[in-house]
């Protein structure tokens, strides 16, 4: 049995996904960009800022499933560009001090709307 989640106050996907979906007791979040959720329009800015704003936007789906960040287990981080990593590092890891996700993090050719990192994740749900 799966369930899709679609948040009210999350990005609205441009494409045939689902932001979340709940499947066997995990939320598997598709990768988020740094789009502001309330206008659609990206954020712009250094990684940090980027960062930031992706990580916020899970927050939202995961709140639509009823989890927290703290319910991560797996994340992936996609930049554009892997000289951004430190500062990338450091703003996410703010978000996650203590307990973090397991990460995986690669530099890729291309993001959508060509953004400087997009994130996905899985969750495992409460009990």
């Amino acid at each position: 049995m799966k369930e899709s989640i679609f948040p009210i106050d999350g990005p609205k996907p441009v494409a045939p996904y689902s932001p979340g979906m709940r499947a066997n007791g995990f939320i598997f979040l598709s990768g988020q960009i740094p789009s502001d959720p309330k206008t659609g329009e990206l954020v712009t800015g250094d990684i940090q800022a980027q960062c930031a704003r992706v990580l916020e936007n899970m927050k939202i789906v995961l709140a639509a499933a009823g989890l927290t960040l703290d319910d991560l287990v797996k994340t992936t981080v996609f930049l554009k560009d892997m000289n951004n990593f430190a500062k990338m590092n450091e703003e996410y890891g703010k978000f996650f001090p203590t307990n973090p996700p397991a990460r995986t993090t690669v530099e890729v050719a291309r993001l959508p709307r060509d953004v400087g990192i997009e994130i996905e994740a899985i969750a495992l749900e409460r009990k």
